[in-house]
């Protein structure tokens, strides 16, 4: 029996790694207890989505299990051992400013779990593939001191410099920088999961994300960007902008893409690698040219204000090079431009609004 564990199965790449997957493997358990719903109140609990993903699909076992917890961590891989051939890491805290109110919380859902989710691979399914779902914030407040320009709706890295063409690479330096005590906490974990890879030799992949984006966000002010913005604008309830007059520029990459990028790692893996994983210059926007987007498919103005305030250790301009991994996996490509991406958001959310 083939068995792929999928953490954190509620979340937006949780359940669409679940539902790529779900043909693919003879069982999927899925792994999430909606710390969501906690760390961002009950507006951004997953449950409604652990609820679909067993209604649809039928091989979907769900496990209310915190990955703090590792007997119960290790109950589960127990159980199947050898069979799990593959394992999606994507359980985590995903908020700069919550991790500064909880710390601890923090730190231990992010490095203490994913270290428990690593030696449960390795003492019981050592063949395994592991994907973790790390994130451009590892290298911290780095891409701020590049020689940026400001433009009417945006800012644009100079086009005199390497990164103009396709973004930032692999090669950016991770040390020397402000973090967030969220990024520092992602730092430890990625730093994880390529020594389980080039230590231990187990098949391990990292996939330093974007901005994650898809129809299946449970988006909330500190987490969620399109996708909080989107149900803003359909509800009409204030947005806040926070620093940069609103040109901070994230590249956004769709849940199904990643997860493919996922699905063709699984197919030719290697140990220890590491690849940015975001829309590139395929998918990129400014905080005012999202809004301006959204504004069109929804037929409505966000109302929003502006805070001059902006996060500690968040980005002014961020695109990711994905070159690396398109060297060596060429078949593949994008699926979803920001267009297509957005109105998907946008018609789940109204279809979860009229519920």
């Amino acid at each position: 029996m083939n068995v792929l564990i999928v953490t954190g199965s509620g979340g937006l790449i949780g359940s669409e790694s679940v539902a790529f997957m779900h043909d693919k493997f003879d069982l999927i358990v899925g792994i999430d207890n909606d710390m969501r719903s906690y760390f961002f109140g009950e507006n951004a609990s997953t449950s409604w989505n652990v609820s679909r993903l067993q209604e649809r699909f039928t091989n979907y076992k769900h496990r209310s299990c915190d990955i703090r917890e590792k007997d119960d961590v290790f109950a589960i891989f127990n159980e199947y051992g050898n069979d799990i051939k593959m394992v999606i890491h994507t359980a985590a805290q995903p908020s700069h400013d919550w991790a500064a109110r909880e710390p601890f919380t923090d730190f231990t859902v992010n490095a203490n779990g994913t270290l428990i989710m690593l030696e449960a691979t390795r003492q019981f399914c050592p063949e395994s593939v592991f994907i973790f779902t790390s994130t451009n914030k590892v290298y911290g407040d780095n891409p701020n001191f590049l020689p940026l320009v400001e433009l009417d709706k945006r800012w644009e890295i100079d086009q005199s410099h390497p990164y103009f063409k396709d973004g930032i690479d692999e090669y950016m330096s991770i040390d020397h920088t402000t973090h967030s005590l969220f990024g520092a906490s992602k730092v430890a974990a990625d730093v994880l999961v390529q020594e389980y890879g080039r230590y231990f030799g187990i098949k391990t992949g990292t996939f330093r994300g974007g901005c994650l984006t898809g129809p299946n966000h449970s988006g909330a002010q500190l987490h969620g960007f399109l996708s909080y913005l989107m149900k803003c604008t359909i509800t009409g309830d204030n947005y806040t902008i926070f620093g940069y007059k609103g040109k901070q520029v994230r590249d956004n990459i769709h849940s199904y893409d990643l997860v493919n990028m996922f699905w063709h790692f699984y197919n030719n893996p290697k140990s220890g690698e590491v690849y940015n994983a975001g829309g590139s210059r395929f998918s990129n926007c400014s905080m005012l040219e999202a809004i301006e987007i959204c504004e069109k498919i929804a037929g409505k103005k966000l109302n929003y204000t502006h805070s001059d305030q902006n996060r500690i250790g968040d980005h002014i301009w961020y695109i990711s090079d994905v070159n690396k991994f398109k060297k060596h996996y060429p078949d593949w490509d994008y699926k979803f431009d920001l267009d297509a991406t957005l109105i998907e958001i946008h018609d789940s959310i109204a279809l979860r609004e009229k519920a």
